[in-house]
C-alpha cells in the first residue's frame, strides 16, 4: 500500500465496504464509484474527512473528489478492492505518444507477476551461489527441484505473460493462458523438431535470413522458433485473439457462443502466431546480429557499445535470440566468444541504477522493489528490474542502456571473451578464466563491471528526479520569480466562447471554488488552444481534462464538459501530451460538440487556478462576455 493507505480504507468503510463497490475508475480529480447500494454510502463522514473535498453524486456514479493526488489514492483504493483492473487501468494511464504507450503497454502486463519474479530470479542465483561454493553439486536432487521452483516462470514466461495480456486486452483470461502454453508446447519448439530430425527444406537459401524448415501447415512452411521465455510474440498474439473473439462473437449466435467462440479464436491465432509473429521476430534479431558482426569488423569498440547499448531492448522485443547461435558456435568452434559479451555489462549497470534509485526515491514502495530487484539483477535475472522499475520510470531505463554501452565499449575494446558456456551474472565470472589460468581476461571482466556499475549509478545520481520532485522544484522556482518580479499573470482563453461565472457552473466540486478560482466558458468552436507558455503537466486519457503549469508558475486544469469522463474519449482528439513543451495560442485537443451534446453532456468548460493560494489572487474575465481563443480570461495577481 502507498502513502494513501489509511484515506483509501476509510473511503471504503464509508461508500458501504468492498462487498457494497461494483466497479471504481478514476478521472482527474475524483474517484467515481459504481456503488450497488448508494443508499448505505455515508455521505456526510466522507465530506468531513481529511483528504476529501466533497462527494458528489451523477450519472449513476458515487464521486468522491479527492484532487490532483486522486492517481495515487486510487492505486490504494483498488487494492483494498476485488475488482479486476480491466477497463479502469486504461483510464489512469496519462495519454502519451506510441512509444510511452507500448511501455506502459508493457510493464502493466508484467505487473502482476513482478513479486513472484523477482523472487525466482534470486532463487535461481542462490542455487547458483551454493554450487559454486561446494554445498552441494548441480547434478543433485535438490539443486533440480529448486531450480525448476527458480527457472519455470522463466522458461513458460509466455503463459503468465498469455494470462495478464488478456485481462490487458480484454480477452478471456483462460484463452490467453491457452495461447501462451500453445506457443512453449514442446512438440512444435525449434529445439523438439530439430532433434534428431532433418529439414524438409531450407527457406531463404543464399540470404542471411536462411531457415530449417521441419513441418508445415497445409502446405505453408513453418519456421521452427522457440517461443519460451520470449515476451512479444505472446503479447501480439494475445492482441490479435482479442480482436478474433470480438469478431466472432458479433456473428456466432448465442447457443453456440460458450465453445464456438473460443475454439475459432484459437484456431485462426495460434497459426498466425506461428506462421507470422514469431519468424518476424526471428528475422529481426537475425538482421541486428548480422548487423553487429559488421560493426565489429570495423571497431570493436563501437561494435560493443552497440551491444550493451541496445542488449536491453532487444530482450524486451525478444529478438536477442539472434546473437545466441553467434554466441554458441563461437565458442564450439573457436573456444572463445568475443561478440556477444558485451551485453555482460548490462546486467550490472542495470542493478545500479536500481541501486541509485533506492537512495534517491522516497517512494516506499519502490524502495521495497529496489533491493530484491539490486540482488536479483547482480545475480544475473534483470527482468524484474527492467519491466517493474526501469521502464515504467522511463529514464532510468535510457540512463541503463547508456551505461550499458559504456561498459560494452570498454570489454569490445579489451577484446573480452567468455571460454564456457552457462552462469548468469557474476556466477558467469569462472567461464572467464583463461584457459591458461592466466589473469587478464578476468580482470578485464572486473574492471568491466565496475565501469558499469559506476556510470549506472552516477548517471543516476545526477540525473534521475521523481516526478513530484521534478514538478515542485519547477513550481518553487517559477513562484520565486513571480514574487521577485511582482509582475501580474494573465491567463488567456484557450475557447471561442461565452463566458460564465464559476458560480453559476452546475457541478459543486467545480462550482464551490474547491477545485481552484477561475471562470468558465461555453465553447462555440471544438478546438481548445494552450492558454500560455508551458508545459502540460497532466493529459487524461479519455482527452476531456488537460492540467498544465504555466512558465510563469500558474497551475492550470482545463476540464471540456461535465461528467464527459464516461465518453470514454469518444469525440476528443488529443494533440498533445503530458510532458510536452507547449507556446500559447498551439491546439492541444479537437472535441466534437455535436458527439457531446447529442450524448447529454454539457459542454460548459471551467478553467481553473488550482494553486491561486500561492501564486496571488485570482481575477475572472467578466461573465456573460463573447470571447475569442487568445483574448484575456484570468488575471492573477492584477484585474483584467
Amino acid at each position: 500500500m502507498g502513502k494513501y493507505e489509511a484515506l483509501a480504507k476509510d473511503i471504503v468503510k464509508n461508500v458501504g465496504g468492498k462487498d457494497n463497490v461494483a466497479g471504481l475508475v478514476h478521472c482527474i480529480t475524483r474517484l467515481r464509484f459504481t456503488l450497488k447500494d448508494e443508499g448505505i454510502a455515508k455521505d456526510q463522514v466522507l465530506k468531513e474527512m481529511e483528504g476529501v473535498v466533497t462527494v458528489m453524486k451523477s450519472g449513476g456514479q458515487y464521486q468522491v473528489v479527492i484532487g490532483n493526488h486522486v492517481p495515487e489514492v486510487f492505486e490504494d483504493v483498488m487494492q483494498l478492492l476485488d475488482l479486476k483492473a480491466g477497463a479502469e487501468e486504461t483510464d489512469e494511464k496519462k495519454s502519451g505518444k506510441f512509444f510511452d504507450k507500448a511501455i506502459d503497454m508493457v510493464s502493466g502486463i508484467f505487473q502482476p507477476i513482478l513479486g513472484i519474479m523477482a523472487a525466482c530470479g534470486m532463487l535461481k542465483g542462490l542455487n547458483t551461489l551454493f554450487v559454486t561454493l561446494g554445498l552441494y553439486g548441480a547434478d543433485c536432487g535438490g539443486y533440480l527441484i529448486i531450480n525448476a521452483a527458480g527457472d519455470a516462470l522463466f522458461t513458460f514466461l509466455p503463459l503468465f505473460l498469455g494470462y495478464t495480456a488478456a485481462q490487458k486486452f480484454k480477452l478471456k483470461p483462460m484463452l490467453g493462458l491457452a495461447i501462451g502454453a500453445a506457443m512453449c508446447y514442446p512438440g512444435i519448439q525449434a529445439g523438439a523438431l530439430s532433434a534428431g530430425a532433418e529439414p524438409l527444406y531450407y527457406l531463404l537459401e543464399g540470404t542471411m535470413f536462411r531457415s530449417p524448415v521441419y513441418i508445415n501447415f497445409f502446405g505453408i512452411p513453418v519456421i521452427s522458433v522457440d517461443y519460451t521465455g520470449t515476451v512479444i510474440p505472446v503479447i501480439l498474439a494475445v492482441w490479435f485473439a482479442s480482436k478474433c473473439e470480438k469478431f466472432f462473437s458479433k456473428y456466432i449466435p448465442d447457443l453456440v457462443k460458450f465453445f464456438f467462440v473460443p475454439m475459432l479464436t484459437l484456431l485462426v491465432t495460434i497459426p498466425v502466431s506461428m506462421l507470422f509473429l514469431g519468424p518476424v521476430a526471428t528475422f529481426g534479431s537475425t538482421l541486428i546480429s548480422e548487423f553487429t558482426l559488421a560493426i565489429r569488423g570495423f571497431s570493436p569498440t563501437l561494435a560493443g557499445a552497440v551491444v550493451g547499448l541496445t542488449w536491453q531492448i532487444l530482450v524486451i522485443f525478444g529478438m536477442h535470440w539472434g546473437f545466441i547461435p553467434v554466441y554458441i558456435n563461437n565458442v564450439q568452434t573457436l573456444g572463445y566468444d568475443n561478440v556477444m559479451m558485451p551485453f555482460f555489462a548490462c546486467t550490472f549497470a542495470t542493478s545500479a541504477v536500481v541501486l541509485a534509485m533506492f537512495f534517491k526515491t522516497k517512494d516506499k514502495k519502490l524502495k521495497e522493489m529496489a533491493i530484491p530487484n539490486f540482488i536479483s539483477g547482480i545475480f544475473g535475472v534483470t527482468e524484474p528490474a527492467i519491466y517493474g522499475i526501469l521502464l515504467p520510470k522511463k529514464k532510468p531505463f535510457i540512463i541503463s542502456c547508456i551505461a550499458g554501452g559504456i561498459g560494452g565499449a570498454f570489454y569490445g575494446y579489451f577484446n573480452f571473451k567468455k571460454f564456457i558456456l552457462g552462469g548468469m551474472g557474476i556466477f558467469e565470472l569462472p567461464n572467464m578464466m583463461n584457459p591458461d589460468g592466466s589473469m587478464g581476461n578476468i580482470l578485464v571482466a572486473f574492471a568491466g563491471i565496475g565501469i558499469s556499475m559506476a556510470a549506472g549509478f552516477l548517471l543516476t545520481m545526477f540525473f534521475y528526479k521523481e516526478d513530484g520532485v521534478e514538478k515542485a522544484e519547477m513550481g518553487e522556482s517559477a513562484i520565486t520569480q513571480q514574487a521577485d518580479s511582482a509582475a501580474p499573470i494573465t491567463i488567456a482563453s484557450p475557447l471561442v466562447g461565452k463566458t460564465i461565472r464559476l458560480e453559476d457552473v452546475e457541478d459543486e466540486a467545480f462550482s464551490s471554488g474547491i477545485l481552484g478560482k477561475g471562470i468558465a466558458v461555453m465553447p462555440e468552436v471544438g478546438v481548445l488552444y494552450a492558454p500560455a507558455d508551458g508545459t502540460i503537466s497532466a493529459f487524461f486519457p479519455t482527452g476531456h481534462a488537460i492540467g498544465m503549469t504555466t512558465d510563469k508558475g500558474a497551475e492550470l486544469l482545463m476540464h471540456v464538459g461535465m461528467d464527459t469522463v464516461q465518453l470514454n474519449g469518444k469525440g476528443f482528439t488529443p494533440l498533445a501530451a503530458a510532458g510536452d513543451r507547449v507556446k500559447k495560442g498551439q491546439k492541444l485537443l479537437e472535441f466534437d460538440m455535436d458527439l457531446i451534446k447529442a450524448a447529454g453532456y454539457s459542454l460548459v468548460t471551467p478553467v481553473l487556478v488550482t494553486n491561486a493560494d500561492e501564486i496571488g489572487e485570482v481575477f475572472p474575465a467578466e461573465a456573460g462576455k463573447q470571447i475569442q481563443a487568445g483574448d484575456g480570461l484570468i488575471g492573477v495577481g492584477a484585474c483584467m
